[in-house]
Protein backbone atom coordinates (compact mmCIF):
# COMPACT_ATOMS: atom_id res chain seq x y z
CA UNK A 1 0.00 0.00 0.00
CA UNK A 2 2.98 2.24 0.98
CA UNK A 3 3.44 2.59 -3.13
CA UNK A 4 0.19 4.21 -4.03
CA UNK A 5 0.57 6.73 -1.23
CA UNK A 6 3.32 8.10 -3.46
CA UNK A 7 1.19 8.99 -6.39
CA UNK A 8 0.18 12.41 -6.14
CA UNK A 9 -3.60 13.72 -6.34
CA UNK A 10 -3.22 14.47 -10.30
CA UNK A 11 -2.11 10.82 -10.76
CA UNK A 12 -5.58 9.76 -9.46
CA UNK A 13 -7.52 12.44 -10.83
CA UNK A 14 -6.11 11.37 -14.30
CA UNK A 15 -7.01 7.98 -13.53
CA UNK A 16 -10.82 9.32 -13.17
CA UNK A 17 -11.11 11.15 -15.99
CA UNK A 18 -9.34 8.26 -18.26
CA UNK A 19 -12.48 6.08 -17.02
CA UNK A 20 -14.60 8.49 -18.17
CA UNK A 21 -13.72 8.94 -21.42
CA UNK A 22 -13.41 5.60 -21.84
CA UNK A 23 -16.43 4.90 -20.95
CA UNK A 24 -18.05 7.43 -22.76
CA UNK A 25 -16.37 6.49 -26.05
CA UNK A 26 -16.66 2.91 -26.20
CA UNK A 27 -20.15 3.21 -24.82
CA UNK A 28 -20.66 5.16 -28.40
CA UNK A 29 -17.64 3.24 -30.18
CA UNK A 30 -18.78 -0.38 -29.38
CA UNK A 31 -22.20 -0.08 -30.83
CA UNK A 32 -20.80 1.81 -33.45
CA UNK A 33 -20.77 -0.41 -36.41
CA UNK A 34 -24.28 -2.10 -35.97
CA UNK A 35 -25.93 1.40 -35.74
CA UNK A 36 -24.40 2.54 -39.22
CA UNK A 37 -25.25 -1.04 -40.95
CA UNK A 38 -28.27 -1.98 -38.81
CA UNK A 39 -32.25 -1.72 -40.39
CA UNK A 40 -33.73 1.38 -39.63
CA UNK A 41 -36.55 0.04 -38.11
CA UNK A 42 -33.94 -1.18 -35.06
CA UNK A 43 -32.57 2.69 -35.49
CA UNK A 44 -29.54 2.19 -37.76
CA UNK A 45 -28.79 3.85 -40.77
CA UNK A 46 -28.77 0.97 -43.10
CA UNK A 47 -25.31 1.69 -44.62
CA UNK A 48 -23.71 -0.85 -46.58
CA UNK A 49 -20.37 -2.54 -45.33
CA UNK A 50 -18.04 -0.82 -47.23
CA UNK A 51 -19.82 2.56 -46.07
CA UNK A 52 -19.13 1.59 -42.71
CA UNK A 53 -15.17 0.67 -43.29
CA UNK A 54 -14.90 3.78 -44.98
CA UNK A 55 -15.95 5.68 -42.14
CA UNK A 56 -14.70 3.38 -39.01
CA UNK A 57 -11.33 2.69 -40.49
CA UNK A 58 -10.61 6.32 -42.23
CA UNK A 59 -11.91 8.37 -39.41
CA UNK A 60 -10.24 6.41 -36.55
CA UNK A 61 -7.11 6.36 -38.35
CA UNK A 62 -6.89 9.85 -38.59
CA UNK A 63 -7.54 10.00 -34.61
CA UNK A 64 -4.53 7.91 -34.02
CA UNK A 65 -2.62 10.04 -36.50
CA UNK A 66 -3.48 13.25 -35.00
CA UNK A 67 -2.08 12.62 -31.57
CA UNK A 68 1.30 13.92 -32.73
CA UNK A 69 0.12 16.96 -33.59
CA UNK A 70 -2.35 17.46 -30.86
CA UNK A 71 0.46 16.46 -28.44
CA UNK A 72 2.11 19.95 -29.33
CA UNK A 73 -0.61 21.70 -29.16
CA UNK A 74 -1.33 21.08 -25.36
CA UNK A 75 2.52 21.71 -24.94
CA UNK A 76 2.10 24.79 -26.37
CA UNK A 77 -1.05 26.04 -24.92
CA UNK A 78 -1.68 23.84 -21.72
CA UNK A 79 -3.22 20.06 -20.44
CA UNK A 80 -6.24 21.67 -18.85
CA UNK A 81 -7.07 24.10 -21.81
CA UNK A 82 -6.95 21.17 -24.44
CA UNK A 83 -8.75 18.65 -22.09
CA UNK A 84 -11.23 21.15 -21.61
CA UNK A 85 -11.62 22.17 -25.46
CA UNK A 86 -11.70 18.11 -25.99
CA UNK A 87 -14.85 17.58 -23.40
CA UNK A 88 -16.67 20.43 -25.27
CA UNK A 89 -15.76 18.52 -28.77
CA UNK A 90 -16.92 15.36 -27.15
CA UNK A 91 -20.16 16.62 -25.42
CA UNK A 92 -21.41 18.57 -28.13
CA UNK A 93 -20.08 15.50 -31.33
CA UNK A 94 -21.98 13.18 -29.43
CA UNK A 95 -25.28 15.25 -28.62
CA UNK A 96 -25.41 16.33 -32.82
CA UNK A 97 -24.23 12.73 -33.67
CA UNK A 98 -28.49 12.00 -34.10
CA UNK A 99 -28.90 14.68 -36.40
CA UNK A 100 -27.09 13.34 -38.84
CA UNK A 101 -28.43 10.72 -41.37
CA UNK A 102 -26.33 10.69 -44.75
CA UNK A 103 -22.51 9.45 -45.38
CA UNK A 104 -21.30 12.49 -45.30
CA UNK A 105 -22.93 13.89 -42.59
CA UNK A 106 -22.10 10.80 -39.99
CA UNK A 107 -18.41 10.90 -41.61
CA UNK A 108 -17.78 14.54 -40.88
CA UNK A 109 -19.19 14.34 -37.72
CA UNK A 110 -17.50 11.79 -36.73
CA UNK A 111 -14.55 13.30 -37.58
CA UNK A 112 -14.90 15.76 -35.77
CA UNK A 113 -15.67 13.32 -32.57
CA UNK A 114 -12.18 11.88 -33.84
CA UNK A 115 -10.50 15.49 -33.70
CA UNK A 116 -11.90 15.95 -29.72
CA UNK A 117 -10.19 12.28 -29.06
CA UNK A 118 -7.15 13.01 -30.70
CA UNK A 119 -6.79 16.10 -27.83
CA UNK A 120 -7.51 13.87 -25.36
CA UNK A 121 -5.18 11.08 -25.58
CA UNK A 122 -2.00 12.19 -25.93
CA UNK A 123 -2.31 14.65 -22.85
CA UNK A 124 -4.09 12.00 -20.45
CA UNK A 125 -1.45 9.86 -21.30
CA UNK A 126 2.07 12.40 -20.69
CA UNK A 127 -0.09 13.10 -17.36
CA UNK A 128 0.36 9.73 -16.41
CA UNK A 129 3.67 9.49 -17.30
CA UNK A 130 4.80 13.05 -15.56
CA UNK A 131 2.79 12.18 -12.47
CA UNK A 132 5.06 8.55 -12.02
CA UNK A 133 8.92 8.03 -11.37
CA UNK A 134 10.72 4.76 -12.18
CA UNK A 135 10.07 3.44 -8.93
CA UNK A 136 5.94 3.99 -9.77
CA UNK A 137 5.55 3.81 -13.05
CA UNK A 138 4.76 -0.15 -13.94
CA UNK A 139 2.24 -0.11 -11.26
CA UNK A 140 0.95 3.25 -11.96
CA UNK A 141 0.15 2.01 -15.76
CA UNK A 142 -0.75 -0.64 -14.74
CA UNK A 143 -3.52 0.92 -12.68
CA UNK A 144 -4.38 3.52 -16.03
CA UNK A 145 -4.57 -0.02 -18.07
CA UNK A 146 -7.08 -1.42 -15.62
CA UNK A 147 -9.21 1.98 -15.67
CA UNK A 148 -9.42 1.52 -19.62
CA UNK A 149 -10.80 -1.74 -19.58
CA UNK A 150 -13.35 -1.08 -16.56
CA UNK A 151 -14.59 2.00 -19.32
CA UNK A 152 -14.59 0.35 -21.72
CA UNK A 153 -17.00 -2.42 -20.35
CA UNK A 154 -19.23 -0.22 -18.16
CA UNK A 155 -19.52 2.36 -21.60
CA UNK A 156 -20.91 -0.87 -23.14
CA UNK A 157 -22.76 -2.30 -20.47
CA UNK A 158 -24.93 1.21 -19.91
CA UNK A 159 -25.52 2.59 -23.25
CA UNK A 160 -26.73 -0.85 -24.70
CA UNK A 161 -29.89 -0.12 -22.68
CA UNK A 162 -30.92 2.66 -24.44
CA UNK A 163 -29.89 1.09 -28.12
CA UNK A 164 -31.59 2.27 -30.82
CA UNK A 165 -32.58 5.33 -29.36
CA UNK A 166 -30.68 8.71 -29.09
CA UNK A 167 -30.30 8.31 -25.48
CA UNK A 168 -27.11 6.07 -26.18
CA UNK A 169 -25.66 8.91 -27.44
CA UNK A 170 -26.36 11.82 -24.97
CA UNK A 171 -25.58 8.96 -21.77
CA UNK A 172 -21.70 9.49 -23.60
CA UNK A 173 -22.13 13.53 -23.58
CA UNK A 174 -23.26 13.09 -20.00
CA UNK A 175 -20.75 10.84 -18.83
CA UNK A 176 -17.64 13.10 -20.40
CA UNK A 177 -19.14 16.16 -18.96
CA UNK A 178 -18.59 14.90 -15.49
CA UNK A 179 -14.85 15.11 -16.76
CA UNK A 180 -15.16 19.27 -15.89
CA UNK A 181 -15.84 18.88 -12.38
CA UNK A 182 -12.72 16.41 -11.75
CA UNK A 183 -10.56 19.54 -13.64
CA UNK A 184 -11.22 21.51 -11.27
CA UNK A 185 -8.82 18.97 -8.61
CA UNK A 186 -6.57 18.43 -11.87
CA UNK A 187 -3.35 20.66 -11.43
CA UNK A 188 -1.42 21.01 -14.66
CA UNK A 189 1.94 19.26 -14.60
CA UNK A 190 5.27 20.96 -16.02
CA UNK A 191 4.89 21.27 -19.85
CA UNK A 192 7.94 21.38 -21.99
CA UNK A 193 9.29 24.37 -22.21
CA UNK A 194 11.22 24.50 -25.57
CA UNK A 195 7.86 23.85 -27.16
CA UNK A 196 5.45 25.75 -25.10
CA UNK A 197 7.66 28.95 -26.11
CA UNK A 198 7.96 27.98 -29.86
CA UNK A 199 5.61 29.00 -32.21
CA UNK A 200 3.03 26.23 -33.20
CA UNK A 201 4.13 26.40 -36.98
CA UNK A 202 7.65 26.03 -36.23
CA UNK A 203 6.76 23.07 -33.12
CA UNK A 204 4.95 21.53 -36.30
CA UNK A 205 7.73 21.29 -38.83
CA UNK A 206 9.74 20.06 -36.39
CA UNK A 207 7.67 17.23 -35.94
CA UNK A 208 7.46 16.21 -39.07
CA UNK A 209 11.43 16.40 -39.51
CA UNK A 210 11.21 14.30 -36.84
CA UNK A 211 9.36 11.62 -38.78
CA UNK A 212 11.59 11.94 -41.76
CA UNK A 213 14.33 10.85 -39.67
CA UNK A 214 12.44 8.27 -37.67
CA UNK A 215 11.50 6.27 -41.02
CA UNK A 216 15.22 6.57 -41.78
CA UNK A 217 15.53 3.63 -39.40
CA UNK A 218 15.42 0.66 -41.05
CA UNK A 219 14.92 -1.41 -38.20
CA UNK A 220 12.44 0.34 -36.68
CA UNK A 221 10.31 1.16 -39.74
CA UNK A 222 10.31 -2.32 -40.28
CA UNK A 223 9.20 -3.20 -36.83
CA UNK A 224 6.39 -0.70 -37.40
CA UNK A 225 4.94 -2.11 -40.48
CA UNK A 226 4.45 -5.53 -38.83
CA UNK A 227 2.94 -4.31 -35.86
CA UNK A 228 0.38 -2.74 -38.34
CA UNK A 229 -0.86 -6.06 -39.23
CA UNK A 230 -1.45 -6.59 -35.71
CA UNK A 231 -3.37 -3.87 -35.12
CA UNK A 232 -5.46 -4.70 -38.80
CA UNK A 233 -6.48 -8.46 -37.17
CA UNK A 234 -6.96 -6.73 -33.53
CA UNK A 235 -9.65 -3.84 -34.69
CA UNK A 236 -12.13 -6.83 -36.37
CA UNK A 237 -12.97 -6.87 -32.29
CA UNK A 238 -14.83 -3.41 -33.19
CA UNK A 239 -16.00 -2.85 -36.70
CA UNK A 240 -16.36 -6.96 -37.83
CA UNK A 241 -17.52 -9.13 -34.73
CA UNK A 242 -20.54 -6.75 -33.56
CA UNK A 243 -21.99 -6.97 -36.90
CA UNK A 244 -20.62 -10.77 -37.76
CA UNK A 245 -22.71 -11.86 -34.55
CA UNK A 246 -25.82 -9.52 -35.15
CA UNK A 247 -25.86 -11.31 -38.74
CA UNK A 248 -24.91 -14.59 -38.07
CA UNK A 249 -24.76 -15.96 -34.51
CA UNK A 250 -27.47 -17.74 -33.03
CA UNK A 251 -27.72 -16.58 -29.12
CA UNK A 252 -30.58 -18.10 -28.32
CA UNK A 253 -28.61 -20.51 -25.88
CA UNK A 254 -27.00 -17.29 -24.05
CA UNK A 255 -30.94 -15.75 -24.39
CA UNK A 256 -32.24 -19.21 -22.45
CA UNK A 257 -29.77 -19.40 -19.75
CA UNK A 258 -30.31 -15.57 -18.76
CA UNK A 259 -33.76 -15.78 -18.80
CA UNK A 260 -34.37 -18.12 -16.66
CA UNK A 261 -31.39 -17.97 -14.04
CA UNK A 262 -30.27 -13.84 -14.46
CA UNK A 263 -34.03 -12.14 -16.27
CA UNK A 264 -31.98 -8.70 -15.33
CA UNK A 265 -30.01 -9.57 -18.24
CA UNK A 266 -32.47 -10.35 -20.90
CA UNK A 267 -34.26 -7.68 -20.16
CA UNK A 268 -31.72 -5.15 -21.03
CA UNK A 269 -29.25 -7.07 -23.39
CA UNK A 270 -31.46 -8.54 -25.63
CA UNK A 271 -32.98 -7.81 -29.10
CA UNK A 272 -35.35 -9.69 -28.77
CA UNK A 273 -36.65 -13.36 -27.56
CA UNK A 274 -33.89 -15.25 -28.15
CA UNK A 275 -31.59 -13.20 -29.20
CA UNK A 276 -28.69 -11.24 -27.44
CA UNK A 277 -27.40 -7.56 -28.10
CA UNK A 278 -24.00 -8.74 -29.78
CA UNK A 279 -22.21 -5.33 -28.41
CA UNK A 280 -22.73 -7.37 -25.11
CA UNK A 281 -21.24 -10.56 -26.11
CA UNK A 282 -18.28 -8.22 -27.92
CA UNK A 283 -18.09 -6.48 -24.00
CA UNK A 284 -16.62 -9.35 -22.63
CA UNK A 285 -13.28 -8.96 -24.02
CA UNK A 286 -12.87 -6.05 -21.47
CA UNK A 287 -14.18 -8.08 -18.58
CA UNK A 288 -11.68 -11.38 -19.72
CA UNK A 289 -9.20 -8.43 -19.30
CA UNK A 290 -10.73 -7.11 -15.98
CA UNK A 291 -10.28 -10.51 -14.53
CA UNK A 292 -7.04 -12.22 -15.98
CA UNK A 293 -4.46 -9.14 -16.78
CA UNK A 294 -2.57 -9.20 -13.63
CA UNK A 295 -2.13 -13.43 -14.16
CA UNK A 296 -1.09 -13.07 -17.51
CA UNK A 297 1.14 -10.17 -17.16
CA UNK A 298 2.62 -12.49 -14.62
CA UNK A 299 3.61 -15.17 -16.96
CA UNK A 300 4.87 -13.03 -19.55
CA UNK A 301 6.81 -10.44 -17.51
CA UNK A 302 10.00 -12.63 -17.89
CA UNK A 303 9.44 -13.02 -21.26
CA UNK A 304 11.75 -11.25 -24.00
CA UNK A 305 9.37 -8.57 -25.39
CA UNK A 306 9.43 -9.92 -29.01
CA UNK A 307 8.80 -13.53 -27.97
CA UNK A 308 5.60 -12.33 -26.00
CA UNK A 309 4.51 -10.51 -28.81
CA UNK A 310 4.75 -13.36 -31.06
CA UNK A 311 3.25 -15.34 -28.80
CA UNK A 312 0.47 -12.70 -28.30
CA UNK A 313 -0.17 -12.10 -32.04
CA UNK A 314 -0.62 -15.74 -32.61
CA UNK A 315 -2.70 -16.37 -29.75
CA UNK A 316 -4.83 -13.17 -30.85
CA UNK A 317 -4.85 -14.54 -34.64
CA UNK A 318 -6.72 -17.57 -33.19
CA UNK A 319 -8.89 -16.32 -31.24
CA UNK A 320 -10.36 -13.59 -33.67
CA UNK A 321 -10.63 -16.04 -36.33
CA UNK A 322 -12.19 -18.24 -34.38
CA UNK A 323 -15.34 -15.99 -33.55
CA UNK A 324 -16.00 -15.75 -37.44
CA UNK A 325 -16.16 -19.78 -38.03
CA UNK A 326 -19.29 -20.81 -36.09
CA UNK A 327 -22.72 -19.97 -35.27
CA UNK A 328 -22.78 -20.94 -31.46
CA UNK A 329 -22.76 -18.38 -29.69
CA UNK A 330 -20.56 -20.04 -26.75
CA UNK A 331 -18.12 -20.85 -29.47
CA UNK A 332 -17.44 -17.41 -29.82
CA UNK A 333 -17.49 -16.45 -26.57
CA UNK A 334 -14.32 -18.94 -25.62
CA UNK A 335 -12.68 -17.56 -29.21
CA UNK A 336 -13.28 -14.01 -27.51
CA UNK A 337 -11.15 -15.47 -24.56
CA UNK A 338 -9.08 -16.66 -26.58
CA UNK A 339 -8.33 -13.52 -27.89
CA UNK A 340 -8.02 -11.79 -24.88
CA UNK A 341 -5.47 -13.75 -23.34
CA UNK A 342 -3.00 -12.90 -26.51
CA UNK A 343 -4.03 -8.98 -26.67
CA UNK A 344 -2.97 -9.17 -22.56
CA UNK A 345 0.03 -11.00 -23.37
CA UNK A 346 0.91 -9.04 -26.85
CA UNK A 347 -0.37 -6.04 -26.90
CA UNK A 348 1.54 -4.03 -23.77
CA UNK A 349 4.90 -5.46 -25.06
CA UNK A 350 4.64 -3.73 -27.93
CA UNK A 351 5.73 -0.03 -25.98
CA UNK A 352 8.22 -2.12 -24.09
CA UNK A 353 9.80 -2.98 -26.98
CA UNK A 354 10.06 0.38 -28.76
CA UNK A 355 11.45 1.50 -25.87
CA UNK A 356 14.17 -0.78 -25.74
CA UNK A 357 15.32 -0.18 -29.09
CA UNK A 358 15.07 3.55 -29.35
CA UNK A 359 18.03 5.13 -29.15
CA UNK A 360 19.15 6.85 -25.60
CA UNK A 361 18.72 10.39 -26.97
CA UNK A 362 15.75 9.57 -28.37
CA UNK A 363 13.48 7.58 -26.60
CA UNK A 364 10.88 10.02 -26.11
CA UNK A 365 10.85 10.81 -30.03
CA UNK A 366 10.61 7.10 -30.75
CA UNK A 367 7.34 6.75 -28.35
CA UNK A 368 5.91 9.50 -29.77
CA UNK A 369 5.45 7.71 -33.17
CA UNK A 370 4.53 4.31 -31.87
CA UNK A 371 1.00 5.76 -33.44
CA UNK A 372 1.73 5.17 -36.90
CA UNK A 373 1.55 1.44 -36.93
CA UNK A 374 -1.78 2.39 -35.01
CA UNK A 375 -2.92 4.41 -37.73
CA UNK A 376 -2.19 1.95 -40.73
CA UNK A 377 -3.87 -1.29 -38.95
CA UNK A 378 -6.74 0.84 -38.26
CA UNK A 379 -6.97 2.18 -41.92
CA UNK A 380 -6.67 -1.58 -43.48
CA UNK A 381 -9.04 -2.71 -40.47
CA UNK A 382 -11.74 -0.83 -42.10
CA UNK A 383 -10.90 -1.98 -45.85
CA UNK A 384 -11.35 -5.66 -44.51
CA UNK A 385 -14.45 -4.87 -42.76
CA UNK A 386 -15.88 -3.00 -45.58
CA UNK A 387 -15.18 -4.19 -48.97
CA UNK A 388 -13.78 -7.28 -47.70
CA UNK A 389 -16.61 -8.48 -45.60
CA UNK A 390 -19.18 -7.00 -47.80
CA UNK A 391 -17.89 -9.76 -50.30
CA UNK A 392 -17.20 -12.51 -48.02
CA UNK A 393 -19.80 -12.27 -45.43
CA UNK A 394 -22.71 -9.74 -45.62
CA UNK A 395 -25.92 -11.44 -44.47
CA UNK A 396 -27.80 -8.22 -46.96
CA UNK A 397 -25.50 -8.94 -50.29
CA UNK A 398 -26.35 -12.20 -49.75
CA UNK A 399 -30.40 -11.97 -49.30
CA UNK A 400 -30.62 -9.81 -52.01
CA UNK A 401 -28.53 -12.78 -54.56
CA UNK A 402 -30.65 -15.61 -52.90
CA UNK A 403 -33.83 -13.37 -53.99
CA UNK A 404 -32.64 -12.69 -57.20
CA UNK A 405 -31.20 -16.55 -57.78
CA UNK A 406 -35.12 -17.96 -56.40
CA UNK A 407 -36.76 -15.24 -58.79
CA UNK A 408 -38.31 -13.87 -55.93
CA UNK A 409 -40.01 -10.59 -55.95
CA UNK A 410 -39.39 -8.10 -53.23
CA UNK A 411 -41.46 -5.01 -52.81
CA UNK A 412 -38.74 -2.04 -52.71
CA UNK A 413 -38.47 0.43 -50.42
CA UNK A 414 -37.88 -2.10 -47.34
CA UNK A 415 -35.98 -1.77 -44.51
CA UNK A 416 -33.12 -4.23 -44.41
CA UNK A 417 -35.30 -6.48 -41.50
CA UNK A 418 -38.15 -5.70 -43.63
CA UNK A 419 -36.37 -7.31 -46.99
CA UNK A 420 -35.22 -10.26 -44.81
CA UNK A 421 -38.36 -10.70 -43.22
CA UNK A 422 -40.69 -11.01 -47.13
CA UNK A 423 -38.07 -13.02 -48.29
CA UNK A 424 -38.18 -15.61 -45.61
CA UNK A 425 -41.70 -15.22 -45.67
CA UNK A 426 -41.58 -15.85 -49.64
CA UNK A 427 -40.36 -19.35 -48.83
CA UNK A 428 -42.28 -20.18 -45.76
CA UNK A 429 -39.45 -20.13 -43.55
CA UNK A 430 -38.27 -19.03 -40.08
CA UNK A 431 -35.49 -16.13 -39.68
CA UNK A 432 -33.28 -18.28 -37.86
CA UNK A 433 -33.72 -21.09 -41.22
CA UNK A 434 -32.97 -18.36 -43.50
CA UNK A 435 -30.02 -17.58 -42.10
CA UNK A 436 -28.63 -21.32 -41.86
CA UNK A 437 -29.71 -21.27 -45.50
CA UNK A 438 -27.49 -18.72 -46.24
CA UNK A 439 -24.79 -19.73 -44.02
CA UNK A 440 -24.99 -23.31 -45.95
CA UNK A 441 -24.96 -21.40 -49.36
CA UNK A 442 -22.50 -18.56 -49.57
CA UNK A 443 -20.03 -19.79 -46.78
CA UNK A 444 -19.85 -16.56 -44.70
CA UNK A 445 -17.08 -17.71 -42.20
CA UNK A 446 -14.54 -17.42 -44.78
CA UNK A 447 -13.36 -14.37 -43.55
CA UNK A 448 -11.60 -16.17 -41.33
CA UNK A 449 -8.99 -17.48 -43.50
CA UNK A 450 -8.29 -13.33 -44.14
CA UNK A 451 -7.96 -12.41 -40.29
CA UNK A 452 -5.75 -15.37 -39.64
CA UNK A 453 -3.97 -15.18 -42.51
CA UNK A 454 -3.14 -11.22 -41.40
CA UNK A 455 -2.11 -12.15 -37.98
CA UNK A 456 0.25 -15.31 -38.96
CA UNK A 457 1.76 -13.07 -41.64
CA UNK A 458 2.61 -10.31 -38.95
CA UNK A 459 3.92 -13.58 -36.82
CA UNK A 460 6.04 -14.94 -39.27
CA UNK A 461 7.44 -11.61 -40.38
CA UNK A 462 8.28 -10.94 -36.75
CA UNK A 463 9.84 -14.48 -36.50
CA UNK A 464 12.03 -13.23 -39.43
CA UNK A 465 12.71 -10.17 -38.23
CA UNK A 466 13.96 -10.95 -34.68
CA UNK A 467 16.26 -13.95 -36.49
CA UNK A 468 17.65 -11.40 -39.12
CA UNK A 469 17.94 -7.99 -38.59
CA UNK A 470 17.55 -8.33 -34.04
CA UNK A 471 20.60 -11.17 -34.48
CA UNK A 472 22.49 -9.27 -36.80
CA UNK A 473 22.89 -5.80 -35.17
CA UNK A 474 23.85 -8.09 -32.41
CA UNK A 475 26.23 -10.04 -34.11
CA UNK A 476 27.74 -6.51 -35.38
CA UNK A 477 28.44 -5.26 -31.74
CA UNK A 478 30.08 -8.50 -30.39
CA UNK A 479 32.42 -7.81 -33.21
Amino acid sequence: MSVFSKFPRTFWVANAIELLERWAWYGFFMLFATYLTGSSDQGGLEFSQSQKGWIMGVGTGILYFLPVLTGAIADRYGYKKVLMLSFIIYASAFVLFPVFSSFTGVFLIYLYLAFGAALFKPVISATIAKTTTEETASIGFGLFYMMVNIGGFLGPIVALQYKGSNLAFYISAIVILFNFVLLFFYNEPDRNTVIKDRSLIKTFGQIFRNMFAIVQDRKFLIFLIIVAGFWTMYNQLFFTLPVFIEQWVDTSVLFNFFYQYIPFITDRYSAGVGVMDPEFIVSMDSLYIIAFQILVSGIVMRMKPLKSMMTGFLVCSIGMSLTLVSQNVLFTLVAILIFALGEMAGSPKITEYIGRIAPPDKKALYMGYSFIPVFLGTILAGFISGDVYQRLSDKVTFVQQFAMEHNLQVPEGLSKDAYFANVAGQLNLSSRELTNILWETYSPSRLWMVILGIGLIAVIALYIYDKTLIRQDNSEEEN
